[in-house]
């Protein structure tokens, strides 16, 4: 069993919607390979994947590549995915099966708060982050600290959780802003991120569309 690093936090049909499209995205990834699987989610809400056929070995391993592993237990130094759970004057709170302290100057994102640096680079409660392992305070990792400094750096975007990429997408045509967008791209499970153009502007994206979406949207201007 795979337990994915990504979570499933919502109730009733979203959720339903939200695991059909899970087992859609793990059949893409396995579905060439001589397996079986189930789709489950734990007490925690991040989901399972249970493998079982010939290839069975080859098909977790496609799992953890694609989306990273909760695991029991942490090695020191080595690098693991959790979910941003909360954040306070003292740093981040990331959920990894248990809860990973990353200390605010571990952050390495910048000047600010946890929260200006958390508002200023989008990052929307459950969205999955990369971290270097320390007992005594872990820190992001080196890739995650480039990816998001990338973001600022680009033309602009309005991440969003609680909602399917295929939400989003919906939301943004039904919002009139098909043409004002590049792509959305998917973080987690129920995290994307849509990705405008060079002639849009987040903040107004994201007033234009938030009244259509239960969810949190944090924009990200260059």
């Amino acid at each position: 069993m795979v337990v994915l690093a990504s979570k499933v936090y919502v109730t009733g049909q979203a959720r339903e919607r939200a695991l059909d499209g899970l087992r859609s995205m793990v059949d893409n990834d396995v579905g060439d390979l001589d397996v079986e699987f189930e789709v489950g989610v734990r007490h925690d809400d991040f989901p399972t994947v249970t493998v079982e056929g010939p290839d069975d070995t080859v098909a977790r391993n496609v799992l953890r590549e694609r989306w990273d592993e909760i695991t029991p237990e942490f090695e020191e130094g080595e690098t693991y995915t959790g979910t941003l759970d909360s954040w306070d004057a003292e740093g981040f709170v990331l959920d990894a099966g248990e809860d990973i302290r990353v200390p605010a100057d571990e952050l390495g994102l910048g000047p600010g708060t946890p929260e200006q640096v958390r508002t200023r680079l989008g990052l929307v409660q459950h969205i999955p982050l990369e971290f270097v392992y320390h007992e005594d305070g872990s820190r992001l990792s080196d890739d995650q600290r480039d990816e998001l400094f990338d973001w600022t750096r680009g033309n602009g975007r309005v991440n969003v959780n609680s909602s399917t990429r295929g939400e989003v997408r919906a939301t943004v045509n039904r919002a009139g802003h098909a043409q004002d967008i590049v792509t959305v791209e998917r973080l987690g499970i129920l995290e994307q991120s849509i990705v405008c153009t060079e002639d849009t502007d987040p903040p107004g994206l994201l007033a234009s569309i938030g009244e259509y979406l239960r969810a949190e949207l944090l924009a990200v201007v260059p």
